[in-house]
C-alpha cells in the first residue's frame, strides 16, 4: 500500500535547552496537500516547522521525511543588511545555490526556473532593485521566490501571510495552491483561523498536537477551547461563531522562536543562511 503521508511524526518532543516547547505529539501530513499549523501564541508552531526542516533536532520521538522529499523553508523573519548591494534577482537565484556543485555559475535551466518564480509572485518587475528599497511584502513575496526556486517536493512557510499588503498576500495564496496541485505538500504556519478552515489538513497546537485532521473535524468549538483556553470568546452563540484573540508575534519566553534569515555577500559568493 502507497505511503500517503509526505511526513510522519512519532512520540515527538522538542526543546530549546531545558524548556519544552511542544510535549509528546504523533501526527501525519498528507502528500500534495495544504497544512495549516494554527495555535495560539507560544503553542509551538515554528518549532514544529523547525523539527521538520531538521533544524531543531527532537529531544525524543522522531520525524520521518518519507520518499527523502527536499525541504524548501521560507522563514518568517528576515534580517536584511541595508548596505548589501544584492538585486531581487540574485536574492531568488540563491535558491539553486543547493543544486549547483560549489563555485558553480547559474545555467539556462536555472536561470528560467528563478525567472519563472519571479513571474509567479509578480516580482519581475522589482528584478533590479536591492531589498532596502522594497516594502514589507515585496520582500515576503521575494523569499518565497526563492523558496519555489529551489528543488523541492515539500514547501515549509512561517506565517506566509502575516501582516501583508492588498497585492502581496492573494500573489503568494495563489502560488500556495498552486504548489499542492503540481504535488507539493505546503506547510505554513497561522494565527487565521479562516486561513486554517481554508487548508486541506491542519495541526492545532497548545504545547502540543490538542487535533490534527480536516479542518471541519479539527477545528470544532471543542478543540479551539482546548487549545485557545480563555483567549477564545464566543461572539455569537446562535450559530457558534467564534473570536480568537491571539495577538501576533508576542514573545513567550523559551518556546515562541521566530528563526531569522540573513544575507550577507562572502567574497566572490551570496549565500542566504538561516539563523
Amino acid at each position: 500500500m502507497p505511503v500517503t503521508a509526505a511526513i510522519t511524526a512519532s512520540d515527538l518532543v522538542l526543546s530549546y535547552g531545558p524548556a519544552t516547547a511542544v510535549t509528546r505529539s504523533s501526527f501525519e501530513i498528507p502528500r500534495a496537500s495544504l497544512t495549516a499549523i494554527i495555535g495560539p501564541n507560544g503553542s509551538g508552531k515554528s518549532t514544529v516547522l523547525g523539527g521538520i526542516a531538521g533544524l531543531v533536532v527532537p529531544a525524543a520521538g522522531t520525524v520521518t521525511i518519507h520518499d527523502e522529499a527536499r525541504i524548501a523553508y521560507v522563514l518568517q523573519a528576515t534580517k536584511v543588511n541595508e548596505a548589501l548591494p544584492v538585486t531581487v534577482r540574485e536574492v531568488v537565484g540563491m535558491g539553486r545555490y543547493p543544486s549547483l556543485g560549489r563555485f558553480q555559475r547559474l545555467q539556462a535551466r536555472d536561470r528560467k526556473i528563478v525567472d519563472a518564480a519571479m513571474e509567479d509572485l509578480d516580482i519581475t518587475d522589482l528584478a533590479g532593485r536591492h531589498l532596502h528599497q522594497l516594502s514589507g511584502g515585496q520582500r515576503q513575496r521575494v523569499f518565497l521566490a526563492q523558496g519555489i526556486a529551489q528543488d523541492h517536493e515539500i514547501l515549509l512557510l512561517d506565517e506566509p501571510l502575516t501582516g501583508l499588503d492588498i497585492t502581496s498576500a492573494p500573489a503568494i495564496d495563489v502560488v500556495i495552491h498552486h504548489s499542492t496541485g503540481d504535488g507539493c505538500t505546503v506547510v505554513l504556519t497561522t494565527h487565521d483561523l479562516t486561513a486554517a478552515r481554508a487548508a486541506d489538513h491542519v495541526l492545532l497546537m497548545s504545547g502540543r498536537v490538542v487535533a490534527a485532521g480536516p479542518p471541519d473535524e479539527v477545528l470544532t468549538p471543542e478543540n479551539l477551547r482546548a487549545a485557545y483556553g480563555h483567549s477564545l470568546m464566543h461572539l455569537d452563540t446562535t450559530d457558534d461563531q467564534l473570536f480568537i484573540d491571539d495577538p501576533a508575534h508576542v514573545p513567550v519566553s523559551g518556546r515562541h522562536v521566530h528563526r531569522e534569515r540573513t544575507i550577507h555577500v562572502e567574497g566572490a559568493e551570496s549565500e542566504l543562511h538561516g539563523g
